[in-house]
């Protein structure tokens, strides 16, 4: 198993993220060039985490980029400031031993929930929900969210780009951005895979300040959608199913659930968390 996380300058939320990860396989940090210690302080505080310098910007290409390197027969791709907990990666990997082949991550379920999301991201996030269920003929409940797992042999559909350089104009490519989450919904969906939806609960940001923006990513999200739409078809898509079928059969017996916690425990970043708030 493979977990990737993003990371610019992510440093001071690091110790509560990686200080809860799960025994998995492998960890891959992908730095988008911090300014901070993040890659000494994940280093440090995880001494056999992998390192990957993402090749162009946004967290589209961060996801690509740790993707591509990932060697896992499961990815989680989770966030770096503290939002997603590592602790419910077992919930994720118990979908997938179930016969999901992608466990797509929902706030908005029973025992789900956010103490992040602003009334005008949950209604923009609802709307857009709910235009793409109508389109792609899905029941997602949580378009916009970010915490996924997903069988490796799938990575083809995706068609992720990790290798063009940045133009030379600093223009950013599609998919770099936060759109990457419903690009990967929507090619989940126009492939035909089995997604299983996940109960997942999003805390605030420990620390620092989140560069997602309502609007202008609102809008690269709904252009995503329209771009996805109609289903063109998939180059290679029989392909590629019929050999990731094969490969997730062969591979499903060998992930074990649930996952011995690493030192500090969920419990612990929890005390960690209130602490570094200054709640009692």
């Amino acid at each position: 198993m493979s977990v990737i996380v993003p990371a610019l300058n992510e440093a001071r939320n690091l110790p509560h993220v990686l200080g809860a990860m799960p025994d998995v396989d492998e960890v891959i940090l992908v730095d988008g060039g911090s300014e901070d210690d993040t890659v000494e302080t994940a280093r440090r505080l995880m001494p056999g985490i992998r390192v990957v310098q993402q090749n162009r910007k946004g967290k589209g290409n961060a996801l690509a980029c740790g993707f591509a390197a990932a060697t896992g027969d499961i990815i989680v791709m989770i966030d770096a400031d503290g939002s997603t907990d590592p602790g419910e990666i077992p919930r994720f990997v118990e979908a997938l031993q179930r016969g999901a082949d992608f466990a797509k991550g929902t706030r908005f379920v029973a025992s789900g929930g956010s103490a992040d999301i602003t009334g005008i991201r949950r209604l923009g996030n609802k709307a857009l929900s709910v235009f793409v269920n109508m389109l792609f003929r899905t029941s997602y409940s949580d378009l916009c969210y970010g915490y996924n797992a997903f069988w490796a042999a799938h990575l083809p559909i995706f068609g992720l780009d990790h290798t063009t350089p940045r133009p030379a104009s600093g223009e950013w490519l599609w998919g770099d951005g936060f759109e990457i989450e419903t690009l990967l919904n929507l090619r989940v969906a126009r492939a035909g895979l089995r997604i299983e939806e996940v109960a997942s609960y999003e805390h605030a940001r420990i620390h620092g300040v989140s560069n997602l923006n309502a609007v202008t990513d609102g809008f690269r999200v709904l252009r995503t959608i329209m771009r996805e739409w109609p289903r063109r078809p998939i180059p290679h898509l029989a392909v590629e199913l019929t050999a990731a079928a094969a490969t997730v059969a062969g591979r499903r017996h060998r992930v074990s659930a649930p996952m011995r916690t690493r030192a500090t425990a969920t419990s612990g970043r929890k005390h960690a968390r209130a602490g570094a708030r200054g709640v009692s």
